[in-house]
C-alpha cells in the first residue's frame, strides 16, 4: 500500500510543474466550467498513457532521435502558439458564472492532447520516470506489480488533472469577469511563450543538422 501511494505521489509531481497544459486547464476552466477544463486533462492524459506504452515497449527511443525531436519541436510551437493566440482573442468572451462556454468537449479534449503529444519534454519526463520504474521492475517486481504501480501513476495524473479543473472552475465563480478577463489573457500570453520556446528548440536542433 505504501509503494501504491509514492507512485500515486510520483504521478502527482510529474503533473505540478506549471506548463501548457496546465495553462490550458486554467483558461478552458474559466471560460468553459469545470468540464472543459478537466477534458484538456484528461486529453493530455490519454497522450502520457500513449507515452506510457512507447516506453514499456521501447519504442520511444525512436522519438528521441534529432529529426523526431526537432518534427515535435515545431510541431508544439504551431500547436501552443495557435492555442494561445485562440485563448487572446477569446478572452473577453468570458460566459456567466451559471453559463456553460459553447465550445464542444471535444476540442478541449484534442487541444490537450495536442498538446502533451507534442512536447518533447513529456519523453523525456516518461523515458526517464516510466523507464526508471520498468527498470526497477525488471529487477525487483512481478508483472502485476508493475501493472499496479503504473496505475497509480495514472491515478496520480487523474487527481491532478480533477483538482486543476476545480481550482479553474471555483475561479470562475468568485472572481470578477475583469480578474477572469486578466488570467486568461495571462494564460494565453504563457501558451505563446511556451510555443516560442518550443520554435526556439527547434531552431537550435536544425541549426545544429545544418
Amino acid at each position: 500500500m505504501n509503494s501504491f501511494f509514492s507512485y500515486v505521489l510520483l504521478g502527482l509531481s510529474v503533473s505540478a510543474p506549471i506548463g501548457p497544459v496546465n495553462a490550458a486547464q486554467l483558461d478552458k476552466g474559466i471560460r468553459g466550467g469545470f468540464l472543459h477544463a478537466w477534458f484538456v486533462g484528461l486529453g493530455a492524459l490519454s497522450a502520457d498513457l500513449l507515452y506510457m506504452l512507447l516506453v514499456y515497449f521501447g519504442v520511444v527511443h525512436f522519438l528521441n532521435t534529432p529529426f523526431m525531436k526537432s518534427f515535435l519541436w515545431l510541431f508544439g510551437f504551431f500547436v501552443l502558439t495557435y492555442i494561445g493566440i485562440d485563448s487572446l482573442k477569446q478572452a473577453g468572451k468570458i460566459p456567466d458564472g451559471g453559463m456553460r462556454g459553447s465550445e464542444p468537449l471535444r476540442k478541449s479534449l484534442l487541444s490537450g492532447f495536442l498538446m502533451s503529444i507534442s512536447n518533447p519534454l513529456s519523453i523525456l519526463f516518461w523515458l526517464g520516470i516510466y523507464g526508471s520504474v520498468l527498470a526497477q521492475a525488471a529487477a525487483h517486481m512481478r508483472t502485476q506489480d508493475l501493472i499496479i504501480n503504473s496505475s497509480a501513476i495514472i491515478v496520480g495524473l487523474l487527481v491532478w488533472d480533477f483538482t486543476m479543473a476545480g481550482f479553474a472552475s471555483v475561479f470562475r465563480k468568485l472572481l470578477t469577469n475583469r480578474v477572469l478577463m486578466l488570467i486568461s489573457i495571462l494564460s494565453g500570453l504563457s501558451l505563446i511563450g511556451f510555443g516560442l520556446y518550443f520554435g526556439y528548440q527547434a531552431f537550435l536542433l536544425l541549426a545544429q543538422r545544418w
